[in-house]
């Protein structure tokens, strides 16, 4: 992304819904529903969690609204407090299926709209998403002085008088960018989801990569393909012993090891490797 951003994320709702749990401290796909919003905006220059500390996948700074407990828009304003770019992503922390697209497709709409002063995303009924949004820095303070001027304090007011003040340009987007978590009926839906055939690779492999502080985007078609020359070809348990040496012998490859280049190389000779074994098999049958 060409756009420098900072990212403040609110942390500290009471979960009324959940009885008082600690939110964005549940795990979806085996990750905290906090980490999972982290995840999306990892070019962040400085990311700022709202709410009470707690372990998240990567270094992040922490800050409390004043008074705690007094809703989004004093979160808001002590997430700001914190950061220094122009341009600031705002996101609740119960949104399990944000992604980087949807990041870079608010920052690119706010950056090709001059006049706007915020892009917000839009739900597949139309309504704005204030937490699912990219602000410009200079106008969402502007908003916040005169709201805490006009209203004595910022305590329990309602989100939309923040964008009301602000020139907004929107993103459409699906229903799972906007996807939220209040209850445990969404809960059981977003574990679900990720669980589904379709996504349920990449999730585990995005999981796994959190797990192990791997930043490394590689094609799985290849290692699958692996895994079932060597199952087929060599034995069953041979699949996920010669991923394993493929990944081993990449990131070992020198400097320049551990890239996806390298995996694929890895990759491609232990195939070939396969291959020939199965045809001496062939042979010998």
């Amino acid at each position: 992304m060409t756009t420098a951003y900072d990212a403040v994320v609110l942390a500290g709702g009471a979960a009324r819904r959940l009885g008082g749990s600690d939110k964005p401290g549940v795990r979806v796909g085996g990750r905290t529903l906090l980490d999972r919003v982290l995840a999306a905006c990892p070019d962040a220059g400085r990311t700022v969690v709202v709410g009470d500390p707690r372990p998240t996948a990567r270094p992040v700074r922490w800050t409390r609204e004043e008074p705690p407990g007094g809703g989004p828009v004093p979160a808001v304003a002590a997430g700001v407090r914190e950061t220094d770019a122009d341009v600031l992503l705002v996101f609740s922390a119960d949104l399990p299926f944000l992604g980087q697209d949807t990041v870079r497709r608010l920052l690119e709409e706010l950056a090709g709209a001059p006049d706007a002063e915020a892009a917000v995303l839009t739900d597949e009924d139309g309504r704005d998403q204030p937490l699912v949004a990219a602000y410009r820095t200079g106008p969402l303070v502007r908003e916040l002085t005169r709201l805490t001027h006009d209203h004595r304090g910022l305590a329990h007011m309602p989100l939309r008088y923040l964008t009301d003040g602000l020139r907004l340009t929107r993103v459409a987007a699906g229903p799972l960018a906007s996807f939220d978590c209040d209850t445990w009926e969404d809960i059981a839906t977003a574990r679900a989801r990720v669980r589904e055939h379709g996504t349920v690779l990449d999730e585990w492999i995005t999981a796994v990569k959190d797990e192990l502080g791997i930043e490394l985007d590689v094609d799985t078609g290849v290692l699958l393909d692996l895994a079932r020359d060597a199952a087929h070809g060599v034995a069953r348990p041979a699949a996920p012993l010669t991923t394993f040496l493929v990944g081993y012998a990449a990131a070992s490859a020198g400097a320049a090891g551990g890239g996806p280049e390298a995996v694929a190389e890895a990759a491609r000779k232990a195939a070939e490797l396969a291959k020939r074994w199965a045809a001496e098999q062939d042979e010998a049958g």
